[in-house]
C-alpha cells in the first residue's frame, strides 16, 4: 500500500511539474508572437495579440511580451508559481502604473488644449483605440497608456483634478521606487544630497590646486639647466713601452674641445624675449595645435656655459693601473706559450679595451680559449673577447673598470662629431672606446626608450635627447608635445618655448594630444600634395622659394618631437585611442617631419602593441 502511495505522489508531482511547464510554454509563445516583430507581425495571431495587448496598455503593450516571457521563462526553471504579493512585485505595478497614467494625462494634453475641454476619458479612449485599428497611424492611442491607464486617469481626473492626477503619478512612481529599493525617502534625499555637496567640494579643490599648479609652472619655467657630474680628464701622456723593447702602446681618449661661447647672457633672460612671452598657450583640448610661428630673431641658442665640466675620476685615468693590467695580460699570454702583444688602449667610461696583435701562427682560438684564465689574471668580474676586431688583424679584450665614470652632457656636446647641422641630433653618451655616440632622430625615425628597473637611465636618456634638442633649434625649427603620466619627469620643461602645449598629465587627455598630432600629420600630408612635395625638407625649400618672390611671407614647417615617458600607464587608460593613434604616427609621420620618442620600464606585447 505505501508503496502504491508513493507512486501516486509521484505520478500526481510529475503531472503538476508537466502543467505547470506548459503553461510556461504557453507564456514563452504569447510572448514571442505579440511582441509586434516585424518578421512575424503580418500573421493573424500576432496582430491579434499585438491588438489586445495595446487595448490593455496602449504604446506601454511591449510591458506584457517582455512580462509573459519571463513568466515563462521562471515556470520552466522552478516548475512552481511565483508569488505575486511580493514588496518587489507591488513597488513594479505601482512605477508601471505611475508611468502609464502619465502617459495618458500627455496624450489628452496634445489632444486638447484645455483641460476643461476633456470628453469622457474612457470613451475617447475607445475612440483613440478604434481609430488606431482602422488603420490612423497618427492616432492619439499611439501614445496612450491604454485602457488601464484611461481607468486610472478617469477617476484620478474626477478626485483631484488634471494638475493632481500628474501629481498622483509622480508619487506613484516614487513610492514605487521607495518600495523596490527598501530605502527611504530621507535617506534617498540624504544621499543624493551628500554626492552633490562632495561633488562641489571636489570641484572647487580641484579649481584651488590647478591654480596653485599654474603659478608654480610659471616660477618654475626657467629651472631647466641639468645637473651633471664628474668624469676624466683625457688629456694626458702616453704609455711607455712595457713589453717589448721596440713596443709602444697607444692610449685613445677622447679629448674635450670647448666650444667658443658667443655670449655670457643668462639664458633665462634670453628665453624670456622669445615668443613665449607674446603668445597665449593653448592645452591639449584645443581645437588645433599652434605647430607654425615665424623666426624670433631675438632668441638665442642656450650657450655651452650653461653645462658644468667633467673632472677627474681618481683610478679611471691612471697611467701605472693601465699599465699593470697590459703587464698582467701579455705575462699570461706568455705563460700559455702564446705570443702576442698589446699595442693600443682604448679607455671608456665603464669598460676598457686592449687590442692584442698576435704574432704569425699564433690561431685565435687559442686567445679565445683563455678567456677564464684571463678574467683570474686580471681579478676581473668578466672579461670580453672580441675576436677578431672587425676590420683590425686583432684581438679586442674589455675588461671593466674598477671605478665607473660619469659621462657628462657637455663632453658629448662639445666634440666634433655635434658639428652635425641637423637640428634633431642628440647625444646619447659613449661607446665603449670613450667615443661620443651622436644619433639623429630624423634619420630613426622614431625612438623607443626601453629600460627595466628605477634607476637603469631611462629618465636620464631621454633628459639629455630633451637638452640636446633645446641646445642646438630654436622654437620656429622644432616644436615638443610632452606626455607625462607619472608627473613629475617632464613637468621642469614646462614653460620653454618650443612646447606645442604645457606638458600633459592626464592619461586622458594625454589620447585627445596625440589624435591633434595625428590630425596635425594628416594636415602636413594635404600641404604636401598641393605643393607638389614629398615630405616635410622638400616644403620647407618650397616655401623658401616663395618667400623670396612674394610678399605673402608664410612660415617653415617645424619638425615635431613627441615625448611619451611612460606608455604602459596610458595603455592602462585609453588603450584603444593611444595605440590607434601611435600606431599611424609610426607608420606615416616620418616625411611628415614628426617624430616619436616613447619609454617604458616594460616593453611586453600588452604594452608595445599595434
Amino acid at each position: 500500500m505505501a508503496k502504491k502511495k508513493n507512486t501516486r505522489r509521484k505520478k500526481q508531482t510529475l503531472k503538476s511539474n508537466i502543467k505547470v511547464e506548459l503553461v510556461g510554454l504557453l507564456f514563452i509563445f504569447l510572448a514571442i508572437f505579440g511582441s509586434g516583430a516585424s518578421m512575424i507581425s503580418e500573421g493573424a495571431v500576432s496582430s491579434l495579440l499585438e491588438n489586445i495587448f495595446r487595448f490593455f496598455f496602449g504604446s506601454w503593450y511591449f510591458i506584457v511580451p517582455v512580462l509573459l516571457l519571463f513568466l515563462g521563462v521562471f515556470l520552466m526553471i522552478k516548475r512552481k508559481y511565483p508569488v505575486m504579493k511580493t514588496r518587489k512585485w507591488i513597488g513594479i505595478y505601482l512605477v508601471l502604473s505611475g508611468l502609464l497614467l502619465w502617459t495618458h494625462i500627455r496624450t489628452f494634453e496634445l489632444a486638447y488644449i484645455f483641460p476643461e475641454q476633456y470628453p469622457s476619458i474612457i470613451g475617447q479612449s475607445y475612440s483613440f483605440y478604434i481609430e488606431y485599428l482602422q488603420g490612423a497611424k497618427s492616432s492619439a492611442y499611439l501614445g496612450g497608456g491604454g485602457l488601464y491607464a484611461a481607468l486610472l486617469f478617469a477617476v484620478s481626473n474626477f478626485l483631484f483634478s488634471n494638475y493632481g492626477a500628474k501629481i498622483l503619478a509622480f508619487f506613484f512612481v516614487v513610492i514605487g521606487i521607495v518600495v523596490l529599493s527598501n530605502l527611504s525617502m530621507g535617506d534617498l534625499f540624504s544621499t543624493l544630497f551628500h554626492k552633490i555637496k562632495e561633488m562641489f567640494k571636489n570641484r572647487k579643490q580641484s579649481l584651488i590646486d590647478w591654480k596653485a599648479h599654474r603659478n608654480e609652472n610659471k616660477t618654475n619655467k626657467d629651472e631647466t639647466k641639468l645637473l651633471v657630474k664628474e668624469e676624466i680628464n683625457h688629456n694626458e701622456e702616453q704609455l711607455p713601452a712595457i713589453a717589448y723593447a721596440n713596443q709602444e702602446i697607444d692610449i685613445v681618449e677622447p679629448v674635450i674641445e670647448e666650444m667658443a661661447e658667443t655670449s655670457t647672457d643668462n639664458v633665462s633672460e634670453t628665453n624670456e624675449k622669445g615668443s613665449h612671452s607674446e603668445k597665449e598657450w593653448k592645452t591639449a583640448e584645443s581645437e588645433q595645435l599652434p605647430t607654425t610661428e615665424f623666426e624670433n630673431r631675438d632668441y638665442k641658442l642656450p650657450q655651452i656655459n650653461i653645462l658644468e665640466l667633467p673632472k677627474n675620476h681618481g683610478k679611471q685615468q691612471d697611467k701605472t693601473h693601465i699599465q699593470r693590467i697590459v703587464r698582467k695580460l701579455e705575462q699570461t699570454f706568455h705563460s700559455f706559450g702564446v705570443k702576442a702583444r698589446v699595442t693600443k688602449v682604448h679607455v671608456g667610461p665603464s669598460v676598457t679595451k686592449y687590442e692584442v696583435y698576435p704574432e704569425a701562427g699564433v690561431k685565435v682560438s687559442k686567445i679565445v680559449s683563455l678567456h677564464d684564465d684571463l678574467a683570474l689574471a686580471l681579478a676581473a668580474k668578466d672579461i670580453r673577447i672580441e675576436a677578431p676586431i672587425p676590420g683590425k688583424s686583432a684581438v679586442g679584450i674589455e675588461v671593466p673598470n674598477e671605478e665607473t665614470a660619469m659621462v657628462t652632457l657637455r663632453e658629448v656636446l662639445e666634440t666634433k662629431k655635434t658639428q652635425i647641422q641637423n637640428k634633431l641630433a642628440f647625444a646619447l653618451g659613449k661607446d665603449i672606446a670613450g667615443e661620443a655616440v651622436i644619433s639623429e632622430l630624423n634619420k630613426m625615425p622614431h625612438l623607443l626608450v626601453a629600460g627595466g628597473a628605477t634607476g637603469s637611465g631611462k629618465s636620464v636618456c631621454i633628459n639629455g635627447i630633451i637638452t640636446s634638442i633645446l641646445m642646438r633649434a630654436k622654437p620656429h625649427e622644432v616644436k615638443m608635445m610632452m606626455i607625462d603620466p607619472k608627473k613629475v619627469e617632464l613637468n621642469v620643461y614646462n614653460g620653454i618655448p618650443h612646447l606645442l602645449s604645457p606638458v600633459v598629465t592626464d592619461p586622458k587627455k594625454a589620447s585627445r594630444a596625440l589624435k591633434k598630432v595625428v590630425a596635425e600629420m594628416e594636415r602636413r600630408y594635404d600641404l604636401f600634395s598641393e605643393t607638389a612635395t614629398r615630405n616635410i625638407e622638400g616644403y620647407n625649400e618650397y616655401i623658401k622659394r616663395h618667400n623670396k618672390d612674394s610678399e605673402d611671407q608664410q612660415p617653415q614647417l617645424p619638425f615635431i618631437v613627441v615625448i611619451v615617458d611612460e606608455l604602459a600607464d596610458l595603455m592602462m587608460v585609453a588603450s584603444n585611442d593611444v595605440e590607434d593613434a601611435i600606431t599611424r604616427l609610426a607608420q606615416m609621420a616620418r616625411a611628415a617631419g614628426i617624430h616619436l620618442i616613447i619609454a617604458t620600464q616594460r616593453p611586453s606585447v600588452d604594452v608595445i602593441t599595434g
